[in-house]
């Protein structure tokens, strides 16, 4: 179980959502596949864009409170350090 935050993204530019989960790999098929209903289904945000990797959740979980906190441009400067084309990392961490 790694401790794990994301920013998932329904498009380049789009709709943003934040997330900390020790289940990486079932959290984002689960969104993808809209299985839980909420944000990420309503808002078609699918794709994801941005992962941080922590050793504790108690290290993740505060990571997630302060992203969801920070403007939106700050996020999406985060996105492109990481992934400037905006790609699908899910398959990197399957």
């Amino acid at each position: 179980m790694t401790p794990f935050v994301y920013i998932l993204a329904s498009k380049r530019n789009g709709t943003l959502y934040t997330g900390v989960t020790t289940s990486p790999v079932r959290r984002v098929w689960e969104h993808k596949n809209d299985i839980v209903d909420g944000f990420s289904k309503r808002y078609g945000v699918h794709t994801l864009v941005w992962y941080e990797v922590h050793p504790t959740l108690d290290s993740a979980i505060p990571r997630e409170k302060q992203l969801k906190r920070w403007k939106r441009a700050w996020k999406v400067r985060l996105i492109e350090e990481m992934n400037p084309l905006w790609e699908d990392l899910y398959p990197s961490i399957v």
